[in-house]
């Protein structure tokens, strides 16, 4: 296995189905959606990916092959006075996973943050899933507060 880590490229067919693939493999997992993307997610998600600004997105690549994906965010803390970066998905095909490869994604966004000159990375982990735990636990993340949302559309 020969694993990099490298930035998407929205303009790659390759990429953007890869991206794809390997989120629609994750939100399969019985402890995320249970099922697949919905079909208007898989047409369109790049798409509307490469219109967001302070997107992050990084891709694990065997090869030509995306294994991996962490998608993030940049934000900003207010107490601290400096940008963040947020992890909104982070997700390793099955065949790669507990290989590293998902500790080489979040060391990626995490020197990726330090680029931007952020003071934190943050990121959100189902309760459910205590493989993710473990590796956000290995990586040096500590759990701080509850996160609450409220879901506007379906």
């Amino acid at each position: 296995m020969t694993v990099s880590v490298v930035d998407a490229d929205l303009d790659r067919i390759e990429h953007c189905t890869g991206l794809v693939a390997i989120l629609d493999e994750y939100a399969r997992l019985p402890h995320i959606a249970g099922r697949g993307l919905p079909s208007e997610v898989i047409e369109n998600l790049t798409s509307r990916l490469s219109k967001v600004s302070g997107k992050q997105i990084l891709l694990a690549v065997d090869g030509e092959t995306v294994v991996g994906v962490t998608v993030c965010f940049e934000g900003f803390s207010t107490f601290a006075g400096r940008p963040l970066l947020n992890i909104h998905d982070l997700a390793v095909s099955a065949k790669y996973r507990g290989q590293g490869v998902g500790t080489m994604l979040l060391d990626a966004a995490a020197e990726r943050a330090r680029e931007l000159g952020c003071c934190r990375v943050t990121l959100e982990v189902d309760t459910a899933n205590p493989g993710a735990k473990k590796l956000y636990e290995r990586s040096g993340f500590v759990m701080t507060q509850e996160f609450w949302k409220k879901e506007l559309c379906d």
